[in-house]
């Protein structure tokens, strides 16, 4: 079997995996009885670790490791993640101890807390380390098998490639359409985990085919360099004559890390190039933009916990046909791949190329406070459905459904969509633009981290709205049940700050200083080169 379908059998069990973990907010809150709160803590908390964990992951594989072990050990956490998942569900372990044989509240204990918060662990580790290594694991494999071949001929897309982009369509389909329909929630998380392991499996019966690289050092060590160079050297002054120091306007107090002293200069730590120092500088300057993109992540997290648990209690039916929840991360996935494409192409036709990426962020807070204007209003309806038809104290557990088309939440499932795919493209392209060139490896990633950040920081958006609302005696905008809760009123709230945080970006968007299109293509460059084995 060819090392391109041995690396790419991973990717399939990823996105099958990924659908499977898409209804874990109606896991946790059918199954083990938690309220929303707590339930889309756990879910937004392991979302935004796994999301973040890939810079470390990265300085790991640039400074230790490389991809080969990076992919190898985040492939067996992830094999014995979704494995602890699949035991992890009641009926597993209780039956097993003849106590109980039910997806019941009181079917779960002490042994399926453990499985579970071990397996969300692992498995957030496996999804860090595929993010950090498997891309570029797999080019370098690609760019190895094309320059064996003769130059004057073109490679052809092979048979395997064919196999493997197949898959890659195949396995969605089967996630949204299959999994839903397999009510047995230890079989339909221990699908994905099969699938995971022969994965995993077949990836290891490739290792000695595989062309593997050397770690090269991380340019994140350079970065604590700077600091720690300037920090040594913080009671001298600067050299009067500037040309001894080439530097920028802002930030001096770090041009001392270049200032050469005695018997400094073999010491990496404290002495540093005026190159590196710049380089440091410049990843300072975009923290105030950095910082503006998290609130991006905070809507984003709404989609697979809250959007998701007003899903469940709709009605599915269209006809006679029950549609399965996870249609809506289907097309929640087609808007986020393909709207920035449409972007793209309407955008370089009135946009100069540098500020392609800025606009787009901006695309993508007006479509955050849209989608939050579209879920505020779709839930107020929800509600009044809800009241009209005396279900104000429907349980968890009930199999009463909302007259209500499951449908009404597709825009803002459409919209999210464009938030997503709209964020992530622009911030990765603000970042592949501006920030330099040594931070290549980390462009992509530090894009995942800032959603993540926000995915996270959600947590406390909810605890702070939460508290507020409670004030002077009113009752909390989230009870233990969502038809108790004020959603409504909270995605309101998310709209008065994401417009807040708009204006804050274009602030601070207006006071940065781009980079010239000439610089970008000198960049692209100089990357392309350093990526050739």
């Amino acid at each position: 079997m060819a090392s391109f379908v041995r690396i790419t059998v991973l990717v399939w069990a990823d996105i099958l995996t990924a659908y499977a973990l898409f209804v874990m907010m109606p896991f946790l809150t059918t199954v083990w009885n938690l309220n929303i709160t707590r339930a889309a803590a756990i879910v937004n908390v392991f979302s935004g670790v796994a999301t973040i964990m890939p810079i470390g992951m990265a300085f790991l594989v640039d400074a230790f490791m490389g991809d080969y072990w990076m992919l190898l050990l985040s492939s067996l956490a992830y094999s014995f993640g979704v494995s602890c998942l699949a035991m992890s569900t009641p009926p597993v372990l209780s039956y097993a101890a003849g106590n109980c044989g039910e997806y019941k509240p009181h079917c779960i204990g002490d042994a399926q807390k453990v499985l579970f918060y071990t397996a969300l662990a692992l498995i957030a580790i496996g999804i860090s380390g595929h993010i950090t290594s498997l891309e570029s694991f797999l080019n370098h494999q690609i760019k190895n098998q094309t320059s064996d071949q003769d130059d004057s001929e073109k490679p052809k897309p092979t048979p395997w490639q064919a196999a493997g982009s197949f898959g890659v369509i195949l396995f969605p389909i089967v996630g949204c359409i299959a999994l839903p329909y397999i009510k047995p929630w230890s079989v339909r998380f221990g699908i994905p985990a099969i699938c995971t392991v022969v994965a995993t499996f077949l990836f290891t019966t490739g290792s000695f085919s595989y062309r593997r690289y050397k770690p090269q050092g991380s340019p994140l060590t350079t970065l604590c360099r700077v600091f720690v160079a300037s920090a040594s050297k913080m009671c001298r002054h600067l050299p009067s004559n500037d040309n001894l120091v080439p530097h920028t306007r802002g930030l001096r107090c770090l041009d001392k890390a270049a200032v050469q002293t005695q018997n400094q200069e073999k010491n990496r730590w404290k002495l540093c190039t005026p190159k590196e120092v710049e380089d440091t500088k410049n990843v300072i300057r975009m923290i105030p933009m950095w910082m503006t993109f998290i609130m991006c992540g905070v809507v984003i997290s709404i989609g697979n916990t809250y959007f998701l648990e007003q899903a469940t209690d709709m009605n599915r039916k269209v006809g006679k046909l029950k549609v399965p929840l996870p249609i809506l991360k289907f097309f929640y996935d087609l808007v986020k791949d393909h709207f920035k494409c449409l972007y793209v192409i309407v955008a370089k036709k009135v946009i100069p190329r540098r500020y392609v990426p800025p606009y787009g962020i901006i695309v993508a807070m007006l479509f955050s406070i849209l989608c939050c204007i579209t879920a505020a209003e779709v839930e107020t309806r929800r509600l009044d459905m809800i009241r009209r038809h005396g279900l104000l104290d429907k349980p968890n557990d009930s199999n009463e459904k909302i007259p209500m088309s499951m449908f009404w939440l597709l825009p803002q499932f459409l919209l999210l969509g464009a938030v997503d795919g709209m964020s992530n493209f622009s911030i990765d392209q603000f970042f592949t633009t501006q920030a330099p060139t040594s931070m290549s490896r980390y462009l992509k990633l530090f894009s995942h981290g800032v959603i993540g950040a926000g995915t996270v920081g959600s947590v406390l958006s909810v605890y702070v709205v939460g508290k507020v609302s409670e004030r002077g005696g009113r009752p909390s905008w989230f009870q233990d049940t969502l038809n108790k809760s004020r959603l409504d009123n909270y995605y309101w709230t998310l709209t008065v700050l994401s417009c807040i945080n708009l204006f804050l970006y274009i602030l601070v968007a207006l006071q940065y200083t781009y980079r010239d299109p000439r610089d970008e293509d000198a960049d692209e460059t100089s990357r392309n080169d350093s990526t050739q084995p």
